[in-house]
């Protein structure tokens, strides 16, 4: 097989099921778009909607395309394994410590946000903090799942890699503007239910056509150490360690399903505390779809051991990860079944970048009105163009942004490259918000904690160093020699995961606050 030449492989059939699906879908979101007559419509879709709906949703979203194209090449991946699936333990614990403490907090109030929330306890200063802060976690983990569509498109078109991102940011803008975060849920339902039986089928299609079916897998993923699962190591620059998932990932989950607008917003979309509790606790069931995945890559790894992918390929699956599942889709499943699949991953990635435009959108339009004329019926209309505007802005940014990202990024897997973009914001936001629970920081102490928390960020990873390495302004010799990195034939290698900058980040933004400010309580 040549790499150059995948596209060959996807056929006029394979485009109208793709497109079918996509129309299917688009349709479906308009007809459960129901009434948007005013924000609360738009933005927590009247506060109508099922539990399991919503948990599904969180659970799309949390899984998307990084997961279903990531994981399995994390795995085929040279050194790769099971020990990502130990960040369960840590994301099980946080979903129930949202579930029991979080949401009792945020429908105590007609609120928005996490960070209406935070204004109404520490002020407004505090709450315009939150959002920039979120608008820029949002900006750099989200870009990532721009990419991961644009990379499956780009294996089944002849298209240069920056259209492919444009489109599928075009097709993210049409579906937000449709019908706002009801149409974003029942959306990504549909996207679940395709992506989940696409991995199954795969999963069942490799063990019935390897030679020894399910006991191939086994034995040759397992003499590679494919199913390794506990890691040990006290080594701070390794990430999938049990240690990370006990200590670290709980600090991550906390803020990403309590306080990230991307996960919040939907449980403000339940019918009540009750419903929004039961829809959190029960998305733990992510990690189910986290360990199908996993085996989807022991499958893939097993396969191209028995069928020679070919010097060309074998390079081209080493030099990025990201493609081997696209790829394998393109060229071994039939006509028509493909196309079915690569539209799920569209889909799945799209239903993300939608539900985050509408995050975005509903925070930036919170920071730009006043509650009072949020909540005056007569501005009904006004406030709703106003944020369809701000989802076409944030869509072009977004796509702009991860074009840039592009050209930074390597040949990182993308699992590791959106944990990453997000270790900037991730605590940071935590502690704004434990720091509102406790109702004595102001914006001074929040913003310098924030400052130090992504300069810390910044020294201990390496986007920034490798910047400079690419404008020739450094050498990575010199960087190690004052950074926490080992340098090897010009490249930067951390000695300590961003994943533990999560913990220390949160409490340096809550202590800051609380030591170099007070207020009342709200």
């Amino acid at each position: 097989m040549d790499p150059t030449s995948l596209h060959e492989y996807f056929t006029t059939l394979d485009w109208i099921v793709v497109f079918g699906y996509l129309g299917l879908t688009t349709w479906v979101g308009h007809v459960l778009s129901g009434k948007q007559s005013s924000i609360r419509d738009f933005f927590l879709a009247g506060r109508s909607l099922p539990w399991p709906a919503v948990s599904g949703s969180i659970i799309a979203t949390e899984i998307s395309g990084v997961t279903f194209i990531g994981v399995p090449g994390m795995v085929y991946a040279a050194q790769g394994d099971f020990t990502y699936l130990q960040w369960g333990i840590g994301s099980i614990i946080a979903r129930i410590l949202v579930g029991l403490f979080f949401v009792r907090v945020f429908y105590q109030r007609e609120i928005y946000s996490p960070y209406d929330y935070m204004g109404d306890r520490l002020g407004e200063g505090v709450k315009r903090l939150a959002t920039v802060i979120f608008s820029i976690g949002s900006i750099l983990g989200q870009s990532v799942r721009v990419l991961v569509a644009a990379l499956a498109l780009k294996v089944v078109t002849p298209l240069d890699f920056h259209y492919c991102i444009l489109i599928i940011g075009l097709f993210a803008v049409a579906w937000t503007l449709m019908g706002g975060m009801q149409t974003v849920i029942w959306t990504d339902v549909m996207q679940f239910l395709l992506f989940m039986a696409g991995a199954v089928l795969t999963l069942f299609w490799i063990t019935g056509s390897l030679e020894g079916g399910w006991s191939a897998i086994f034995e040759t993923a397992g003499d590679a150490g494919k199913f390794t699962l506990l890691n040990l190591s006290t080594d701070p620059a390794v990430g999938f360690t049990l240690w990370v998932a006990i200590l670290a990932v709980p600090f991550q989950n906390l803020s990403a399903f309590g306080v990230d607008q991307l996960n919040a917003q939907r449980m403000f979309c339940c019918r009540n505390e009750s419903d929004a509790r039961k829809a959190i606790i029960a998305s733990s069931a992510a990690i189910l779809v986290t360990l199908l995945m996993l085996m989807v890559g022991a499958g893939l790894y097993t396969w191209y051991a028995q069928y020679d992918p070919g010097e060309a390929m074998a390079n081209y699956f080493a030099k990025d990860s990201n493609i081997i599942y696209p790829s394998w889709i393109t060229t071994t499943l039939p006509v028509g079944l493909r196309g079915l699949i690569l539209a799920g991953i569209f889909a799945a990635a799209i239903s993300s970048l939608d539900s985050i435009l509408a995050a975005l959108s509903q925070t930036t339009l919170s920071i730009i009105k006043k509650k009072e004329e949020l909540q005056d019926p007569d501005n009904r209309a006004q406030l709703l163009k106003l944020s369809r505007l701000l989802v076409v802005g944030w869509g072009i940014g977004l796509s702009i942004f991860a074009i840039g990202l592009d050209s930074l990024r390597g040949n990182v897997n993308m699992v590791v490259l959106a944990f990453g973009m997000i270790s900037y914001t991730t605590g940071p936001l935590l502690g704004m918000f434990l720091a509102a629970l406790h109702g004595k920081s102001t914006a001074r102490g929040l913003t310098l904690g924030f400052i130090l928390s992504f300069l810390l960020v910044l020294y201990i990873r390496t986007d920034f160093w490798n910047i400079l390495l690419n404008f020739n302004a450094t050498s990575a010799e010199q960087i190690a020699s004052f950074a926490p990195f080992e340098a090897e034939g010009g490249k930067l290698k951390s000695k300590i995961n961003a994943a533990w900058a999560w913990p220390v980040t949160a409490l340096l933004t809550w202590g800051c606050g609380v030591l170099l400010g007070r207020t009342e309580k709200a």
